[in-house]
């Protein structure tokens, strides 16, 4: 083994600025929903190149649709494929998915960007641009390991499963038909920007939308209306209760560390159509965090019986109690035992590429790791280059260096959970 890894690693530090050029020319195709057909013909391309049995294939049929974890408000999905690229192994060995997503989140503010968004420039080490963090390194990462194993010629027991999926950001409809369509592993790595950060946990989460009643009047006399805004405000306070309460009862030491493990977000608002009049309506959308170990159905009601015990401090409630919608993105919770030998396995080669233990944690936000754990029954682990802090924002940006560093521990997990064919 200690002879693959030299070869490997070798190889790799030969071979950067051709990694780098793939990431700039992924991040200068703006993969937004709906747009992600010209980045994923990249990924076939090199996925070609070395030699994988691809299966390329646009999602949106009956049997995904119906399935209940299905939560995307998309309903055309032509022109955007999936991309899988298989290496296949010699038989005897644990196969192994490698799952990225090539959707980015839209770019948002132009102002705010200090270059173009889909610019892929590079300054001091950094690549910036939509996509670079979240999570386009990560996909080269993957790619770059599995280059490196192919390139030395060194065969594996096991079969590796890329994967380039679509729709993530939405609720993970992309890796749902992965998984619908047959691609199953003894375990799964997810590059998400971790920090370089091992998580085995992965937070779920739902978009939830509050309708609050009120009473029209006129401005002048508002005494004689009811204001739906000023109810409004009574339920947040109420989800932000809600939220404390939830919250005292993670213990799990994964989480020690986070501020808020499982956050319940007001993201949207809207009330009013004129500022004379008093608002009969006002729609609060927001998301809901969901612990590993909890189901989604039961988080729903906790959400809804909150908002009904509204009519124990204010009367309003009762006659006009909250209607509650559960809308657009889902993403279900993942949970790996900490004592997994996938997790151990990563872990490992964390330790001979860095010298010292990693930092394993639960992820603060959701992943399409659930859909592959709980739908797919894969054990899955999210580790990967990137900087969690500007994913979604402007300029993002990623180290390369730390690309380079998770692509030599994901080849070295390669070899070890699929492990090497010998002739001898």
């Amino acid at each position: 083994m200690e002879e693959e890894l030299r070869k490997v690693r070798k190889w790799m530090q030969r071979n950067r600025v051709h990694a780098t050029r793939l990431l700039q020319k992924l991040v200068q195709e703006g993969s937004v929903r709906g747009k992600e057909a010209a980045a994923q013909a990249i990924i076939i391309e090199k996925c070609r190149e070395l030699g994988l049995q691809l299966d390329i294939w646009e999602i949106g049929n009956k049997t995904l649709m119906n399935h209940p974890a299905y939560c995307s408000d998309r309903k055309d999905y032509t022109g955007n494929p999936n991309v899988v690229g298989v290496l296949k192994g010699t038989g005897d060995g644990k196969s192994l998915i490698l799952n990225g997503h090539i959707d980015v989140v839209p770019e948002n503010n132009l102002a705010e960007w200090k270059n173009d968004p889909f610019s892929g420039f590079i300054e001091e080490g950094r690549l910036y641009g939509r996509g670079s963090t979240d999570m386009k390194g990560g996909t080269v990462a993957l790619l770059l390991a599995m280059e490196a194993i192919i390139a030395t010629e060194i065969q594996l027991k096991g079969d590796v499963i890329f994967q380039s999926v679509i729709e993530e950001e939405s609720g993970g409809a992309g890796t749902l038909a992965a998984v619908l369509r047959g691609y199953r592993a003894d375990g799964a790595i997810i590059p998400e920007p971790t920090n370089l950060k091992i998580f085995p946990k992965q937070q779920g989460s739902m978009w939830f939308r509050v309708t609050v009643k009120g009473r029209s009047a006129h401005g002048g006399t508002r005494y004689e209306g009811v204001n739906a805004i000023e109810k409004g405000i009574l339920v947040i306070n109420q989800l932000n209760e809600l939220e404390k309460v939830r919250n005292s009862r993670i213990v799990d030491p994964l989480y020690k560390n986070i501020p808020i493990p499982i956050p319940i977000n007001i993201g949207k608002i809207h009330s009013g159509d004129w500022p004379s009049s008093v608002p009969d309506i006002c729609i609060i959308e927001g998301r809901i965090g969901v612990a590993p170990d909890e189901k989604m159905s039961a988080v729903q009601a906790e959400l809804e019986r909150s908002l009904q015990e509204l009519e124990k401090k204010d009367i309003w409630f009762k006659d006009y109690p909250t209607t509650v919608e559960w809308f657009g993105g889902r993403w279900i919770p993942g949970d790996l035992d900490i004592e997994h030998p996938l997790l151990t396995t990563l872990e490992s080669s964390y330790l001979e590429v860095m010298g010292s233990s990693p930092v394993v944690e639960a992820s603060p936000w959701g992943t399409d790791g659930g859909v592959l754990s709980k739908i797919g029954d894969i054990p899955v682990v999210i580790f990967g280059p990137g900087v969690t802090e500007v994913a979604h924002d402007a300029n993002e940006y990623i180290v390369l260096e730390d690309l380079f560093t998770s692509a030599d521990i994901i080849a070295s997990t390669i070899l070890r959970w699929c492990e090497v064919s010998r002739s001898d």
